[in-house]
């Protein structure tokens, strides 16, 4: 690992296309080296380049550039209750979450890399029951606050798909139907996310400059998750 980061290299894109085609333990031994220059040793330094940006940004969310145990996540697919039976992810990721949460389920800012699309934001993934609640109970009681983030110009124009996340068919527990903001309380995951133009932008330094800049405009958004959950931001 070096201690700046001049971008992922070409052999990032390769890698992936060429583990699509064969997604298969064999293939992977003979390239597992080749993972760790391409893939995983640069992840390491993108992190440990955005550490101080996000001190900056959210100094309670924590960037870690280990290898393992880390902010990256893990190459490995957990098939033991899936239909598919491919052994590796598809694409790289990391996620910056909270120093409070342990797992996956806190409040993070995260990084998506992939050949069908490059994108960063942050937000909240299947939190447990008594912490969406308390999310549904904060959008509720501080709608206000809730839309002047939804509404802001920077926002919008980062994120155009807005706040998104799979939801319930029906109105959660003790929330009418009719409610103003019964779309964002159906949610069981929130989420926003931008996506990168050009996928080619990763190989640069100045991807640093488009995550950190994202990141920022999703602060407001990240602060009041954090909040909601009774978390210092």
């Amino acid at each position: 690992m070096t201690n700046s980061f001049q971008g992922f290299p070409k052999d990032f894109l390769r890698f992936y296309a060429e583990l699509i085609a064969n997604n298969n333990r064999d293939w992977f031994a003979q390239n597992k080296q080749r993972y760790k220059d391409v893939v995983v040793y640069p992840m390491c330094d993108f992190i440990e380049a955005m550490a101080p940006r996000l001190e900056a940004i959210a100094p309670m969310f924590i960037a870690d550039p280990r290898p393992n145990g880390g902010s990256m996540f893990r190459i490995y697919r957990d098939v033991r209750f899936s239909r598919d039976p491919k052994p590796y992810k598809e694409h790289a990721a990391c996620q910056f979450r909270h120093q409070a949460g342990r797992d996956a389920h806190a409040p993070g800012y995260y990084v998506h890399l992939a050949l069908d699309g490059v994108r960063f934001g942050g937000g909240i993934y299947l939190p447990p029951a008594p912490v969406l609640n308390k999310i549904r109970h904060a959008i509720d009681g501080k709608s206000a606050d809730w839309n002047a983030i939804k509404d802001d110009p920077g926002f919008k124009a980062t994120f155009i798909d807005g706040i998104r996340g799979d939801g319930l068919k029906r109105a959660p527990k003790g929330f009418p139907i009719d409610h103003p903001e019964i779309e964002d309380l159906r949610r069981k995951t929130l989420f926003v996310m931008k996506p990168l133009a050009n996928i080619e932008k990763i190989t640069t330094p100045e991807f640093v400059d488009e995550v950190d800049e994202a990141f920022q405009k999703a602060t407001p958004f990240m602060r009041f998750l954090t909040n909601a959950v009774e978390l210092p931001f």
